[in-house]
């Protein structure tokens, strides 16, 4: 949203779990997009997010990275994902959080290291979503695209907070402890969210916000576009032959080149 705002959404790159990249055709759309895939603890491959995120500098490529260090998705449905993070912050001696994931820094490290001469700033963005609390005011798991549309959850709450890079430590143990003192305020304004005493402060964030819109112009064009190409790509039969092949083997070779490309 803050990308479309300032007219750079085709800027937005992601680092992505690796199993995303098998995915039909986004898979190898999101690599050659400069989307980077990265394995989870002891597979991390430090060395190869490196050389591809230095190509990016090298290429002067204006972009967001956007980065979720927690790794995974915060499910209270899910409680042992929730009971495994709070105990590896015991065992590292951190601040064990409520609802947030304890963040994990290497990529964030190998990121901000490998295009320091690059960055000027990281934006720290927290959401907290309406209506996903229960009778007993504990939360639920955050809402898909169509519970968001079809209201079940009226509005999104985002704090966007820009931190310029020189005040990040350049230390990965340095690091480590600043990502996660950005976790426990992201925890607080969270816990202050959904569990605020008073029932005028909850679903707020504190300050004075402001909506964000955007305007139809800006959405309605090219949804009509995909969906015109794709209807007439079903009208016809040898339409239905080439969409349904594009599909099976462009899946087959986007996972083989993406393979390779890792």
């Amino acid at each position: 949203m803050m990308a479309i705002q300032q007219k750079a959404l085709g800027h937005v790159r992601y680092v992505l779990k690796d199993g995303l990249k098998f995915l039909p055709l986004y898979g190898w759309y999101f690599s050659q997009h400069g989307g980077i895939y990265v394995k989870r603890s002891a597979k991390f491959n430090e060395k190869a997010m490196r050389e591809k995120l230095q190509c990016q500098v090298k290429a002067g490529t204006k972009m967001y990275l956007v980065i979720f260090p927690e790794g995974t998705r915060y499910n209270p449905d899910i409680p042992k994902v929730i009971v495994d993070s709070q105990a590896f912050a015991m065992k590292e001696g951190l601040p064990v959080l409520k609802h947030v994931l304890t963040p994990r820094v290497k990529a964030t490290h190998v990121a901000i290291d490998a295009m320091q001469n690059h960055l000027d700033a990281v934006y720290d963005v927290t959401v907290a979503y309406e209506g996903t609390t229960n009778q007993e005011g504990q939360r639920k798991e955050a809402p898909s695209m169509t519970e968001f549309l079809c209201k079940e959850c009226p509005r999104i709450h985002i704090v966007f907070e820009r931190v310029d890079v020189k005040d990040i430590p350049k230390e990965q143990i340095f690091m480590r402890r600043w990502l996660h003192e950005r976790f426990e305020i992201k925890d607080k304004l969270l816990s202050e969210f959904y569990e605020a005493t008073d029932p005028e402060q909850r679903n707020k964030f504190p300050g004075e916000g402001r909506p964000a819109k955007l305007s139809l112009k800006r959405t309605v064009p090219s949804l009509l576009l995909l969906t015109g190409v794709t209807a007439g790509m079903l009208y016809t039969e040898t339409g239905r032959k080439i969409y349904i092949n594009t599909w099976i083997y462009g899946t087959l070779i986007g996972c083989l080149w993406v393979s390779i490309k890792s």
